[in-house]
C-alpha cells in the first residue's frame, strides 16, 4: 500500500528534533492531518528509541483497531506484526511488535505490572482532548515514572482540540502544531418542528442533504439507540434513494462491519453514516460532504442511582461541534447542518472526566500504585475521592488503615487485575463455587449493560430470567433480543477472562443473585422496616422505599443495584432479594452488638439503648437501664452537630466577642499566626473541633440546656492565651468614647455564616459628634467604624463612612428638616465648632 501524503509529513522533521533534545511534546493537529497514524511510524528509527516499542493510546476501540489497521496495510502486514493492538477482550501482538496502539485502561495496566515500563521507549496520548479518566490517569503515571525511575522515556501528548498552551506548561514541554487538511464547510442549523423527535428530526435533515449537496453523509448521534432510530426511520421514508446505503458506526460493531464503514462503498453509492462521536475525531471516514450534527453525545456522569459512572446524553461543547462540523470538509467544499437552535449556547470545552464521575478505580489504582500525590492536569475532587476510598474499605480493596488512603489488599490487588469497576470486580471474585461464578459473570454483564426489558420494573431476576430464556431459545416477548445477545456476550469474555468452563445455569434459587450481589453492593444492602414493609433501611445508614407495583414486595432483605435520590424518599429502581444466613457467613464481622448513647431529637435528651445491628441497620434495640455517664457527653456533641451552633446558649456578649475575633482574623490576618493568635471561629471551625472547646463543658451533664451562659463562654474563650484577650479588647473594643464625653457601643457582624466581616457599626446621636472631623476607626486604624447618625428621637438620620463629608455636604439639609422638629436640641450652623452633647438645650437658650 502506497503512503498517501498528510498535512502532519512537513511537521515530523520539527518533532524529531524536539524528542531528540527534550523528553515531552505537546502536538496540536486537526482531524485528518495524520498525527494518529503517521507520527508513531515515523519515530521507529529514531536514536532514542534504541529499537523499543512505542505505545501510543486511544480512547476507543474503534479507533484503536482503525489506527493500527491503517498503519499495518501501508507496511503491507496484517496487525499483529509491526504493528498491532490490544484492546478489552482481544490482543493482536507479537513478539514483533514495534507500535502498539491500545486503549486506555490497557495502558494503565502496563505501568502498574511494570512501572520501569522496559521495552518501552515512548508513549503517545491521542485524542487526548477527550479528556477520560483513565487517560488523565496514564498521563499521571507515566510522568511519575519518567520523573524516577525513566528519564528517557518520551512522552508525547496528542490532540485535535485542546488548550495547548496551558497543557504545554503544564508538562514543561516545547509545543508544535499542524496545519489541517480542509475546505470551507457552510454551517446552517436545521431546527425541530413542534413535538418532533430526533429521528424524524434527522430523516428530514438527511433528505434534504441528500437532495441538495453532493457527496456521502455523516451523521453524529449520541448513542445506538438513536442510530437504530434514525436508521428504521430512514428506512420507512419514501424520499431516500434505494441507492444510498446506510450505515452505522459504534463501538459495539462487529469488526468486519467497522471496516465496511471506514472504506468507500464498492459500488460507487452515497453512503449515509450514522455514528456515534467515534468519528469525530477518532477515525477518517472517505467521501464525506456533508455533516449532520444533533449535538448531543453520550458520556460519563456519576450516577448516585447505580454507584457507577453512568452515559448520559448530554449537548457537546463547542469545540466538540467545531470538530463535528470540519468532517464535512475534508475532500472539497462541504456542508453542516446542525440539529439545534442557533440561540442555544454550548460550553467551549468539553470538562474534564475526573470532575464528574464516580472515582473508585481511580482511588483504587492510586492505592496500587504506593502514591496519591501524582500530578494530574486537573486534580481529582477531594469529596469524591473521600468517597471512592470509603467504598473500597467497603469491598475489603484497601485496609482503612489510614483515613486518607488506606493501603490496597490482596484481595485489592486481584479486584485492579480484572479491569473492570471494583464493585463488579469484587462480586467476579467473591465465590468458590463454579456454578455461581459462571453466574457472577452473568450479573457483572447484567449490570454494565442497557436494561434489556422493556416494561422495566424493579426484579433484577426478570433480567437474569430473561437472559437464560434467550440462550434456552424462548426470549420473552417484552425482552430486546440485540440486548440480550450483547449481555450473553460479555457473560462468555467474563467467563473467559475468568477461566470459567462451567455454563451458565439455567435456573436459581429466588436469592442466589442477591447472595453475589451483595459483595458489589454491600453499602446497599438493606432490611425491611419493622413498622413499614415498603420501607428499607440500608447499610449506609440511608432509606428507600419500593413503589407500590413492586415484584419485591414483602422480602425481609435486599441488595439494591439502583436508587433513585427522591427530595422525599429515596427509591428502589432495582434490587435483588438475599438470603440473611448468608449474609451473617459472608460478612460476620459486620454484625455487632454495642450499648450506644444517643441524641434523641424528639426529646431534647439523650437516650441510652443496646442495640443489635448489621453496619448501620439497626436490626434490635433496647433501652439501657445503666448506661456509662462518660458517653453523655458525645451525645450532646452530636445533637450540636445536628441542630447547631444555635442550639447553644449564646448570650449578646458572647456573639458579639466571638464577632470581634472573627472580624480581627479578617482584618488583620496576622493575627492568626504566633504566641497571642486568634483562633478560627467560624461555624465550621467550632463544628469541628467540638471535641477539644464544648466536650470538656458538657462532662457530667444530660440535656443540652444544662450548659449555662457563662460555661459555655469559658469554653469559648479558654483556647485563647491571656495576651490574645487582651489583644481583642484593644484592637475590637467594645465601646468608644465619643465627643460628647459618653461611651457607645461598637456593634460587630457577619453577613452569614461563612461569610466576611460586616464594617462595625456605631449608633451615636448626631450632636454627641460635633466638632468630630473623622470617622472614628479600630484595629490599629485600619478599620473606619460606619457610622449610624440619629435624631435626637434616636431616629436614624444618615449612615455613612465619612463623617467630614456628611458635614460638609449632608448636615445643612438634615439641620434645615430637623431643627423644626426637634427645637429643644442644637442645630449650629457651624457643627466643627459646635460643642458636643448628649442633652437637650438649657432651657431658655
Amino acid at each position: 500500500m502506497q503512503s498517501p501524503t498528510f498535512p502532519i509529513d512537513d511537521l515530523l522533521p520539527q518533532i524529531h528534533a524536539s524528542l531528540a533534545v527534550h523528553p515531552r511534546l505537546v502536538l496540536e493537529a486537526p482531524p485528518g492531518a495524520g498525527k494518529t497514524t503517521q507520527v508513531p511510524p515515523a519515530l521507529l528509527d529514531a536514536p532514542w528509541l534504541q529499537g523499543r516499542r512505542i505505545v501510543m493510546l486511544e480512547p476507543r476501540r474503534v479507533a484503536t483497531r482503525a489506527a493500527a489497521t491503517f498503519m499495518a496495510a501501508q507496511r503491507g502486514e496484517q496487525p499483529g506484526a509491526t504493528v498491532g493492538y490490544r484492546i478489552r477482550f482481544e490482543n493482536k501482538v507479537s513478539n514483533a511488535t514495534r507500535i502498539e496502539v491500545v486503549t486506555e485502561g490497557i495502558l494503565t495496566r502496563m505501568i502498574q505490572d511494570d512501572p520501569t515500563l522496559e521495552g518501552v521507549g515512548a508513549l503517545l496520548f491521542d485524542e487526548f482532548h477527550e479528556r477520560h479518566l483513565a487517560a488523565d490517569l496514564g498521563l499521571a503515571l507515566a510522568l511519575d515514572v519518567q520523573a524516577s525511575v525513566r528519564d528517557d522515556l518520551r512522552i508525547v501528548v496528542m490532540s485535535a482540540t485542546l488548550d495547548g498552551e496551558r497543557l504545554a506548561t503544564f508538562l514543561d514541554a516545547p509545543r508544535l502544531s499542524s496545519a489541517g487538511r480542509s475546505y470551507p464547510v457552510s454551517i446552517a442549523h436545521f431546527p425541530a418542528r413542534r413535538d418532533e423527535k430526533l429521528e424524524q428530526q434527522t430523516r428530514r435533515a438527511v433528505e434534504h442533504a441528500l437532495a441538495s449537496h453532493p457527496g456521502d453523509v455523516l451523521v453524529f448521534l449520541p448513542g445506538q439507540r438513536e442510530i437504530a432510530r434514525a436508521q428504521a426511520a430512514l428506512a420507512a421514508a419514501a424520499d431516500v434513494d434505494v441507492d444510498v446505503d446506510v450505515l452505522q458506526l459504534h463501538g459495539e460493531l462487529p469488526v468486519e462491519q467497522q471496516a465496511r464503514v471506514l472504506q468507500p462503498d464498492p459500488d460507487g453509492r452515497r453512503r449515509v453514516v450514522l455514528a456515534t462521536n467515534v468519528a469525530e475525531s477518532s477515525v477518517t471516514l472517505p467521501g464525506v460532504r456533508v455533516v449532520i450534527d444533533a449535538g448531543l453525545a453520550r458520556e460519563p456522569r456519576y450516577d448516585p442511582n447505580s454507584g457507577f459512572a453512568r452515559l448520559d446524553v448530554v449537548a457537546i461543547a463547542q469545540a466538540s461541534a467545531d470538530q463535528r462540523a470540519g468532517r464535512a470538509g475534508r475532500v472539497a467544499e462541504g456542508w453542516t447542518y446542525r440539529l439545534w437552535p442557533q440561540s442555544q449556547r454550548l460550553e467551549p470545552q468539553r470538562r474534564p472526566e475526573i470532575a464528574q464521575v464516580e472515582l473508585a478505580g481511580l482511588a483504587l489504582e492510586l492505592a496500587a500504585w504506593g502514591d496519591a500525590n501524582l500530578r494530574f492536569v486537573d486534580a481529582p475532587p477531594p469529596g469524591a475521592l473521600a468517597a471512592a476510598r470509603e467504598l473500597l474499605q467497603r469491598l475489603g480493596a484497601l485496609d482503612g488503615s489510614a483515613p486518607d488512603d488506606g493501603r490496597i489488599t490482596a484481595l485489592g490487588r486481584r479486584m485492579l487485575a480484572l479491569g473492570t469497576h471494583p464493585r463488579l470486580a469484587a462480586m467476579l471474585l467473591a465465590p468458590s463455587d463454579v456454578g455461581e461464578r459462571a453466574l457472577a459473570c452473568d450479573l457483572a454483564a447484567l449490570v454494565e449493560a442497557r436494561d434489556p426489558l422493556r416494561q422495566g420494573g424493579d426484579a433484577l431476576a426478570a433480567r437474569w430470567q430473561a437472559l437464560a430464556a434467550f440462550r434456552a431459545g424462548r426470549a420473552p416477548v417484552d425482552a430486546t433480543r440485540s440486548a440480550l445477545a450483547a449481555i450473553d456476550q460479555a457473560a462468555k469474555q467474563w467467563r473467559r477472562r475468568l477461566r470459567i468452563d462451567a455454563a451458565p445455569p439455567g435456573s436459581v434459587p429466588a436469592h442466589a443473585l442477591g447472595d453475589l450481589l451483595l459483595h458489589a453492593f454491600p453499602d446497599r444492602i438493606a432490611r425491611q422496616h419493622p413498622t413499614d414493609a415498603q420501607r428499607y433501611q440500608l447499610a449506609n445508614g440511608r432509606s428507600a422505599r419500593l413503589f407500590d407495583d413492586s415484584a419485591l414486595y414483602g422480602e425481609p432483605w435486599l441488595v439494591i443495584n439502583e436508587l433513585r435520590d427522591d427530595p422525599r424518599d429515596a427509591r428502589v429502581l432495582r434490587a435483588a432479594p438475599l438470603d440473611e444466613a448468608r449474609l451473617q457467613r459472608e460478612f460476620r464481622q459486620r454484625f455487632v452488638s454495642e450499648d450506644r448513647v444517643l441524641w434523641d431529637a424528639a426529646t431534647r435528651g439523650i437516650s441510652a439503648v443496646r442495640e443489635r445491628r448489621y453496619d448501620r441497620i439497626v436490626l434490635e434495640s433496647r433501652p439501657l437501664a445503666k448506661p456509662d455517664p462518660a458517653r453523655y457527653a458525645d451525645a450532646l456533641l452530636d445533637a450540636v452537630r445536628q441542630l447547631g451552633l444555635d442550639a447553644l446558649p449564646w448570650s449578646e456578649s458572647l456573639s458579639q466577642w466571638r464577632a470581634r475575633v472573627r472580624s480581627l482574623r479578617a482584618w488583620l490576618p496576622e493575627l492568626a499566626h504566633g504566641d497571642a493568635a486568634l483562633p478560627d471561629l467560624s461555624d465550621a471551625a467550632l463544628l469541628a473541633t467540638l471535641e477539644q472547646w464544648l466536650k470538656p463543658a458538657l462532662a457530667g451533664k444530660t440535656r443540652l440546656d444544662a450548659l449555662g451562659e457563662d460555661a459555655l463562654s469559658e469554653a469559648l474563650k479558654a483556647p485563647l492565651a491571656w495576651a490574645a484577650r487582651q489583644q481583642v479588647d484593644a484592637l475590637a473594643p467594645t465601646r468608644i468614647t465619643v465627643p460628647s464625653g459618653m461611651e457607645r457601643r461598637i456593634a460587630y457582624g457577619f453577613d452569614d455564616p461563612a461569610g466576611s466581616a460586616n464594617a462595625p457599626v456605631l449608633a451615636v446621636k448626631l450632636q454627641e459628634l460635633f466638632g468630630l472631623a473623622d470617622t472614628p476607626r479600630i484595629a490599629n486604624g485600619r478599620v473606619p467604624l460606619t457610622l449610624h447618625l440619629l435624631s435626637p428621637g434616636g431616629k436614624p438620620l444618615q449612615i455613612t463612612g465619612d463623617l467630614r463629608g456628611f458635614w460638609d455636604r449632608t448636615y445643612p439639609e438634615v439641620r434645615k428638616e430637623m431643627k423644626g422638629r426637634y427645637p429643644k436640641h442644637p442645630w449650629p450652623d457651624d457643627p466643627w465648632s459646635a460643642t458636643a452633647t448628649h442633652r437637650a438645650k438649657p432651657r431658655g437658650t
